[in-house]
């Protein structure tokens, strides 16, 4: 397993990766001996936290991520592989299950898309994250729509073929709200989402090709 561990205006010792580096080979050979590489990044908030997030990239491109604020490094760390764990554990079967198709049937029909991150009245940027800083200080662009809104941030993604279980699952792992995917039983493009209430929606075209209702998918 590859292991980036990254500090943005914190000190990571050696002692905290050592910890790291156990804590995490403990979980991937516990739950899941797919995980390919890992990343821990902790950062300083305004409020004297400090906060990890933790990321394992397991398998076909299904991400696992939590994070977790506290007064200890140490403490944070903990409480936020601590979440990834119970994800780990609580998709373990459907995780097999999901790698066991794609080795069968590796999937050569997701869709090539693009990303955009569209300029509002109140962008906030949140400088813990140089990545999306540096996107985001880009020159801006004229969006494609030709509407108000200005492109900050632009990146290549792929839209996956998943079953409707499978995108709930990817969703839930990658702690996203939503998620858009191909259904292969229909061949149409659908969407799930968290909702307010804490049930999933789940969105498809009806069968003339026409955006129907929501539906609940958990």
């Amino acid at each position: 397993m590859n292991l980036s561990v990254k500090g943005q205006h914190v000190d990571v010792g050696d002692a905290l990766r050592a910890h790291i580096e156990e804590k995490l080979e403990t979980i991937k050979s516990k739950y899941f001996n797919r995980v390919t590489d890992a990343s821990v990044t902790f950062s300083k908030q305004a409020s004297y936290l400090f906060r990890a997030n933790v990321v394992f990239h397991v398998g076909h491109d299904v991400h696992v991520q939590a994070t977790a604020e506290n007064s200890d490094a140490y403490a944070a760390f903990d409480e936020a592989v601590d979440r990834v764990s119970k994800q780990l554990r609580r998709y373990k079967t459907r995780l097999r299950d999901h790698h066991e198709r794609l080795e069968k049937t590796p999937d050569t029909s997701y869709l090539q898309a693009r990303d955009y991150i569209l300029q509002t009245d109140g962008v906030d940027i949140d400088d813990d994250d140089a990545e999306l800083t540096a996107q985001l200080n880009k020159p801006l662009q004229k969006s494609p729509t030709g509407d108000d809104h200005v492109i900050v941030a632009e990146t290549a993604t792929v839209i996956p073929s998943l079953s409707v279980s499978e995108a709930v699952m990817r969703m839930d792992l990658a702690h996203q709200d939503f998620l858009l995917f191909k259904n292969p039983k229909t061949d149409n493009l659908n969407a799930v989402y968290r909702r307010p209430d804490g049930n999933i929606g789940w969105i498809e075209p009806d069968a003339a090709g026409k955006l129907g209702a929501a539906r609940n998918a958990a």
